[in-house]
This record gives structure tokens, sequence and C-alpha cells, in this order.
């Protein structure tokens, strides 16, 4: 699962992806992309939360976000076994 490959750089502090503009480096792609969305982009986050009124910048990213107010945490770290 790529969720926990990228947990797992939690591990090994691993951030093997890094903005072109501002160098910072990321665990993810997707953490790079929507940083990129962001902060190097134009504003206009179209995706809502119904629970919080917070705004992102995609589908996935709210469908993630949601988590939060629903508790799910849907994989777990063979490592640590934290979910």
């Amino acid at each position: 699962n790529s969720a926990l490959t990228i947990h797992r750089r939690i591990h090994t502090g691993e951030r093997p992806f890094q903005c072109p503009q501002c160098h910072k480096t990321f665990m993810a792609n997707k953490s790079l992309k929507k940083h990129l969305k962001s902060h190097h982009a134009e504003k206009g986050a179209a995706f809502s939360c119904p629970d919080c009124g917070k705004t992102l910048v995609s589908n996935s990213a709210l469908t993630i976000h949601r988590r939060i107010h629903t508790g799910e945490r849907p994989f777990q770290c063979p490592q640590c076994h934290k979910t």
C-alpha cells in the first residue's frame, strides 16, 4: 500500500520529493503536488469540508481530511502497529 510506504518514511526520515521552487522536501509526491497548488499557484481551493468548512485543493484531499471528523484510520504500520 502506498500509504504504508509513505508512513514508513516517518521512521526512515526519507523525503525524496523536492519542490523545484523553494526546495522544501516531502515524503510523498502527493504532498509535493498539494504544496505546489497551495503555495506556488493561484489560490482558489474548490473543495469545502461540510463538517468544519476548511477548503482543500482536491476531492482526494477532502476525503483524507474528513477522516479527522470520522476517526477512520484505514492503514496500520507493521513496524510500530500504529494506525
